[in-house]
């Protein structure tokens, strides 16, 4: 724990950022970004804890992430995204256009 806290949240460079998103004192997910440095680009993540899905936890989180990214600096945010995952969708709703297509994942792309 101690480990994963320090590189995340203590001495994150400018190049992380996690946060988790609640309603009321209830967890329901997380959003974060980091950098990937193989591919010069920061990549996002959203994670609703399932029994929470398609109550706009997901699109809310994803907001808020891009406009923390933008207040933070960041001009382009990705995520590569599984194929057959459903929240392609909502990435794509929230303003982020597709750039790439292969048989394992989609990456998309907004600029903030």
């Amino acid at each position: 724990w101690a480990d994963w806290h320090d590189r995340w949240i203590t001495n994150h460079n400018g190049k992380r950022f996690y946060r988790y998103i609640k309603d009321r004192d209830t967890f329901v997910g997380e959003v974060a970004y980091h950098f990937d440095g193989e591919r010069q680009i920061y990549i996002a993540d959203v994670i609703i804890y399932a029994p929470y899905r398609g109550k706009g936890y997901g699109r809310k989180g994803l907001l808020l992430l891009c406009e923390a990214s933008k207040t933070n600096g960041i001009r382009e945010l990705y995520d590569d995204i599984a194929i057959d995952n459903s929240s392609v969708a909502l990435f794509l709703k929230c303003g982020f256009v597709e750039v790439l297509r292969t048989t394992e994942y989609v990456l998309v792309k907004k600029e903030l």
